[in-house]
């Protein structure tokens, strides 16, 4: 058994935001897989099916990102996954260009609260995490305002194509392929020529 949590808030005040990107990425994956993300199970979305060959339970905590840690845990301990070669999380990355995927094996938080409390219900910050770019915010804008802003037209269309590689990144991971995966997307890729 495998999870793939991704963060994300709930409600469709959020739906959107550049904090849901790891929501964004479940979608993505459960609309390509057929897998339906609407069972409920330690106060988080959940949906089961398999990929590429795997069992897995894609997981969409219910908690509000700065307590994703409450859901996530429990359901590492209920499932009884190692997180470490198991368990994967998605979020919302704004030191990324919109779209732009870096994948670790492990790491500390980063500032980003939906991690701290994740790191701090498990006990450890070695687990495979998938980061996506939401862009930097800018000069004089409040950091919790700018991650609960939409993307514009342009930026949305890049995140749709960093949701499709953040699919790619999860079936080589499944695969085994973590530093393929790495080398694969953890390059800035350069914007395309006008």
């Amino acid at each position: 058994m495998f999870i793939i949590a991704g963060l994300g808030n709930p409600t469709l005040q959020y739906e959107g935001t550049r904090h849901n990107a790891g929501f964004d990425v479940i979608d993505t994956l459960a609309g390509k897989y057929n897998i339906s993300v609407d069972g409920r199970k330690n106060r988080a979305l959940i949906g089961k099916g398999i990929i590429e060959g795997k069992k897995v339970i894609l997981a969409k905590p219910q908690t509000y990102m700065n307590l994703s840690g409450e859901s996530l845990g429990g359901l590492v301990d209920y499932y009884k996954v190692d997180e470490e070669s198991e368990f994967l999380v998605v979020y919302d990355d704004i030191s990324l260009d919109v779209g732009q995927l870096r994948i670790r094996k492990k790491g500390s938080a980063g500032g980003h609260n939906g991690m701290k409390n994740i790191i701090s219900h498990l006990g450890t910050e070695v687990f495979p995490r998938i980061k996506v770019g939401v862009g930097e915010k800018p000069k004089k804008y409040d950091l919790a305002d700018y991650v609960l802003s939409r993307f514009s037209k342009e930026e949305r269309a890049i995140m749709e194509e960093g949701c499709q590689k953040a699919v790619e990144a999860v079936e080589m991971i499944l695969r085994g392929e973590m530093e393929e995966a790495m080398n694969k997307f953890n390059r800035k890729v350069k914007p395309k020529e006008a």
